[in-house]
């Protein structure tokens, strides 16, 4: 009696040890997941805010430079838009390190933005910038749907 109480307490403990361990190992996994939501969603605003913002200096500058404005003017935006412009790099490579599966949403709602320099008429400027706007909304449900996938 004695050796079967003990072959039962023997089991017991390894199986609680098994629950535990494996408890352990979807905690981790769902926390793993969960950081990689919460960084990508984190890239994805910053890239949002920082094509927003190169979209308006984009604008401003061409314009300027569509309405003949004063070269000092339209080379204060030019600076302008390449601030704009850097800030969109770091937070594009995040988003395309997170979640590779959105690289070409990224890459055109960038590009789509970048786009807006050289406009040639008033019209084209609204276009292009509409086209970036789309683009940008384009990326954000990408890569909505790819979160909600992994």
């Amino acid at each position: 009696m004695e050796i079967a109480a003990a072959v039962v307490a023997v089991i017991g403990t390894v199986l609680g040890a098994a629950v535990v361990g494996v408890q352990q190992f979807y905690a981790a996994r769902s926390q793993r997941r969960q950081s990689l939501h919460d960084r990508t969603l984190t890239a994805l605003s910053e890239l949002s805010t920082a094509l927003a913002d190169h979209r308006r200096a984009m604008w401003v500058r061409e314009d300027l430079r569509l309405s003949g404005a004063a070269a000092a003017d339209v080379a204060a935006a030019r600076e302008a838009s390449h601030v704009t412009r850097s800030a969109v790099t770091a937070p594009q490579v995040a988003l395309l390190a997170l979640l590779p599966q959105v690289r070409t949403d990224v890459n055109a709602a960038v590009h789509a933005t970048y786009d807006m320099r050289g406009a040639v008429s008033a019209e084209v400027l609204s276009f292009m910038r509409e086209q970036a706007v789309a683009a940008a909304d384009d990326l954000i449900g990408a890569t909505g749907r790819a979160l909600f996938r992994t």
